[in-house]
């Protein structure tokens, strides 16, 4: 979806810590100042099968939130270049509708299974395909940091600098949110479990005066444990 959309597959990140594949998507036109997307790719098949069996469970019930209509819009974006404004407001909805979890509620046994291999996997079992972390690019991360903590925001301890030296980054930790799980009765039920985050980069120019958009899987490995570091 975010191809049509103007955006082109920029890097590949092996997460293999995390069991996981990351990719990262600029804007072809405007790089620097939209926003990139770096879609994170859990592979079960590296985990046990009892897991693997779990993840399968879990997902069974996943629906495509693109219909035949918002695919056909997408085509025809991606062809053409654009849509016309009527088109492109009935689109959007639609592409909302991609940022959310797409499968039932997930039983409590099965989200405890996947926790005690995998806190990515857990944490999508139940947000789906909602966006992790979000991000926002600033000038001095070292400034922030020490405006933040003196407020008493919850921030990450240390700051990840990948190995250019060039990309340094830091997150809160991640918010408690409370989700449905189904019991072993049958019954749904309540429970807190890691949401979403917030992260802050800084990013420095690379020798022929582009910015470094580059990620660094070292970096991306270590922000995703703001989620982890908060599971039950």
């Amino acid at each position: 979806m975010l191809l049509p959309l103007g955006y082109r597959m920029n890097e590949v990140y092996p997460l293999d810590r995390l069991g996981m594949t990351g990719r990262s998507y600029t804007h072809a036109d405007y790089p620097e100042d939209l926003p990139q997307f770096f879609l994170s790719e859990l592979h079960p098949e590296r985990f046990s099968d009892g897991f693997a069996a779990t993840v399968a469970r879990v997902t069974a019930s996943s629906r495509d939130p693109l219909d035949a209509s918002a695919k056909a819009l997408l085509a025809r974006l991606a062809t053409e270049g654009e849509l016309p404004l009527e088109d492109a407001q009935a689109l959007l909805p639609a592409l909302v509708r991609c940022f959310d979890r797409q499968h039932a509620d997930p039983t409590l046994a099965d989200y405890e299974l996947l926790l005690a291999e995998s806190a990515e996997m857990a944490w999508i079992a139940t947000e789906g395909n909602a966006f992790n972390h979000a991000t926002d690019r600033v000038p001095d991360l070292s400034a922030l940091v020490d405006a933040e903590k003196a407020i008493g925001r919850p921030l990450k301890e240390t700051v990840e600098v990948s190995r250019s030296g060039r990309v340094l980054q830091t997150a809160y930790r991640a918010d408690r949110i409370t989700r449905p799980f189904v019991g072993a009765d049958g019954k749904t039920m309540a429970r807190e479990v890691p949401g979403s985050f917030f992260e802050f980069i800084q990013r420095a120019k690379l020798p022929d005066g582009r910015l470094d958009l580059a990620f660094d899987a070292s970096n991306a490995q270590g922000i995703f444990k703001m989620t982890a570091a908060s599971a039950c």
